[in-house]
C-alpha cells in the first residue's frame, strides 16, 4: 500500500480531517495516505474502519465540532439518487443540503462527494475517475468543493476498455463494476485499494484514491506543499 506522507503544520501536528458518513473508510485512506490526521463519523457502528471513529449524527456533528478539523469530507448516502435504488422503488433520505448547510457553519474548506445522479444539487462538481489514477474501474463519483478548496481533476480518457455488467464476473482484461451483489470481492479489493472492506463496504465506497487527490490538492493550496 502508498505509504502515507508525512505533512505538518506549523504547529507541528498533522492536519485533521473530519469524515463524515464514513462507512468503512474508503475516504478516510485516501487522507490519511495524503498525510492527514482522519477521524471518521457516522450513524451506524463501523468496526472495519481503520481509523479514530465516532458513532453519531454526522450532520449533528459537523454543526457542533466541524470547525475543530482543518478540512471535512462528506460522503452524504447516495441512494437518495443511485439509479439502481430509484429502480427498486426505494426511498431514502435527501441529506446534500442538510449537510451542506451543516458544513457552511464551520468556516472550513470541505467536500461533498456523490454520485451522478446528484450531480443538479451539487455546485460545480468535479468528476474524478478510476483510470485517472490507474484504478481498472470507472467508478464516477463528483466532488463538490466549499470553503475555499479549489479542486481539479486529471486528464478523462475514453472509456475504451470494456466493463463488465453489473454483479457479473469480470473478464480478464475488463474492468470491474463493483456494484450491487457482485462477485469477486478479493479482486475488488486489490482494484479498488480497500483489503479491509467487505461486500457492503466495496460497493458503496470511494476508491482511495480519489480522496488522496482531493487532500493533495488542500494541502498544496493550504499549506505550501507541491501537488
Amino acid at each position: 500500500m502508498t505509504q502515507p506522507t508525512d505533512i505538518r503544520s506549523h504547529s507541528g501536528r498533522l492536519p485533521r480531517l473530519l469524515d463524515a458518513f464514513c462507512c468503512q473508510g474508503g475516504a478516510g485512506m485516501g487522507y490519511h495516505l495524503a498525510g492527514f490526521d482522519v477521524t471518521g463519523v457516522d450513524l451506524a457502528p463501523q468496526p472495519r474502519y481503520p481509523f479514530r471513529f465516532i458513532q453519531a449524527d454526522a450532520v449533528a456533528f459537523i454543526r457542533e465540532h466541524g470547525a475543530a478539523f482543518d478540512f471535512i469530507h462528506a460522503s452524504p448516502p447516495c441512494q437518495h439518487d443511485s439509479e439502481c435504488q430509484r429502480l427498486r422503488g426505494n426511498a431514502h433520505p435527501d441529506l446534500i443540503a442538510p449537510t451542506r448547510a451543516a458544513l457552511e457553519t464551520t468556516g472550513r474548506p470541505w467536500a461533498i462527494e456523490n454520485v451522478r445522479g446528484a450531480v443538479p444539487k451539487l455546485q460545480q462538481p468535479v468528476m474524478l475517475c478510476g483510470p485517472m489514477f490507474g484504478l481498472a474501474t470507472y467508478r464516477h463519483r463528483y466532488f463538490e468543493p466549499g470553503g475555499g478548496l479549489v479542486l481539479t481533476a486529471p486528464d478523462h480518457l475514453p472509456h475504451t476498455v470494456p466493463q463488465a455488467k453489473m454483479g457479473r464476473p469480470v473478464p480478464p482484461g475488463w474492468y470491474g463494476q463493483y456494484i450491487g451483489n457482485f462477485s469477486g470481492v478479493d479482486q475488488a479489493r486489490q482494484v479498488m485499494g480497500v483489503p479491509w472492506m467487505n461486500r457492503d463496504g466495496i460497493r458503496e465506497c470511494l476508491p482511495p484514491a480519489y480522496t488522496q487527490h482531493v487532500g493533495t490538492a488542500f494541502l498544496a493550496t493550504r499549506l505550501g506543499v507541491a501537488a
